[in-house]
């Protein structure tokens, strides 16, 4: 059976239209360790490995790390938004911004 973070890291995966290769190449990790990680029951990730596979699925390590099997809340959807964000040009940043003031006095 699965552990909660095999079932993370496949649902997460799929969420995201990842093959099990995909996720392997991006993470630097072997398609069977991936494949390891998803299927055993008490799998053992380096901390490098887990953070790597957070990174690419745009969660925290301590989302994939604790026990409860619920898909990511509004806090990690919110955090994988404020990193894309503050990774994007000063431009679109603005542009942003301005969308989301019009927004505001729309209510």
């Amino acid at each position: 059976m699965p552990s909660p973070l095999g079932d993370k890291i496949r649902a997460l995966r799929k969420q995201k239209k990842l093959s099990l290769e995909q996720l392997a190449e991006l993470t630097e990790s072997s398609k069977s360790y991936i494949w390891e990680l998803e299927n055993k029951d008490d799998p053992k990730p380096s901390a490098d490995k887990i953070g790597k596979i957070a990174s690419v699925l745009e969660v925290t390590t301590e989302f994939l790390l604790t026990e409860s099997t619920a898909s990511p809340g509004e806090e990690v959807i919110d955090e994988a938004f404020f990193r894309k964000y503050k990774s994007m040009p000063d431009d679109t940043k603005k542009r942003l911004r301005k969308i989301l003031d019009a927004w505001d006095d729309d209510e």
